[in-house]
């Protein structure tokens, strides 16, 4: 069989692409061109995959679920925003194939009836030293945890119960266990939120992952109060 003419359509560009001619293949959950030399679609040509081992990428580092609060004060500089659509995409993909199109925390794969997907989410290493933000991991979540892993914005969205309930069905935890678990995670917020955080992403621009500045330190406040989802 020959192979697809594989594209790399980022999410929110799938509606053009698809008026264009893209097609969706279901079990490879990618688009393609239906046919050689369409080049309306030329703009979303598949780039080289990403290595299913980022450099210096470390896949034991935060396991388990945990509630995992970014400081305020790096906000917006998660890898969504850093990185271009498409090769966020490409991110996007390889993170689910090498996790099996499964949750790396409870197993679960995508359920639509349910509204579960499966998201990318990043495992950060805060030097308190050097007051340095690196990435260390990209794992596969899905909705479940990921919410309960940003249980502050679940608590924005009125849902926190949900995520709590969540949390001890998944780690077993006690109530009272569950409810100090949190406290501390809020607590290391505050803590780390006190301060500036330089962004260290060189696990991304190491395998030839193209890298834009964040916003500013000055520039986060007025980005955060813009959406509340990047906590």
């Amino acid at each position: 069989m020959a192979q697809k003419n594989w594209l790399d359509v980022p999410f929110s560009e799938k509606d053009e692409a698809k008026a264009l001619g893209a097609r969706w293949d279901p079990s490879a959950k990618r688009w393609y061109a239906p046919k050689p030399g369409m080049t309306e679609l030329q703009k979303w040509a598949a780039l080289p995959e990403v290595p299913d081992l980022l450099p210096g990428e470390d896949r034991a580092f935060g396991e388990g679920l945990f509630v995992d609060l970014v400081p305020s004060s790096c906000w917006f500089t998660n890898v969504r925003s850093c990185v271009a659509k498409r090769d966020w995409e490409r991110l996007r993909r390889m993170i689910t194939r090498r996790a099996g199109q499964r949750c790396e925390i409870c197993g679960r794969g995508e359920d639509r009836e349910r509204r579960r997907w499966l998201e990318a989410h990043e495992r950060w290493h805060y030097d308190d030293h050097t007051r340095t933000q690196s990435l260390r991991r990209l794992i596969c979540l899905c909705t479940d945890c990921h919410t309960t892993t940003h249980f502050g914005f679940a608590q924005v969205r009125g849902i926190d119960a949900q995520a709590l309930a969540h949390l001890r069905e998944v780690t077993g935890m006690s109530a009272r266990h569950a409810d100090e678990h949190i406290d501390a995670a809020f607590a290391l917020w505050r803590h780390r939120s006190k301060y500036t955080w330089s962004l260290n992403l060189s696990m991304l621009t190491d395998a030839g992952i193209t890298v834009a500045p964040p916003p500013s330190a000055d520039e986060r406040p007025s980005h955060a109060e813009r959406g509340l989802d990047q906590r």
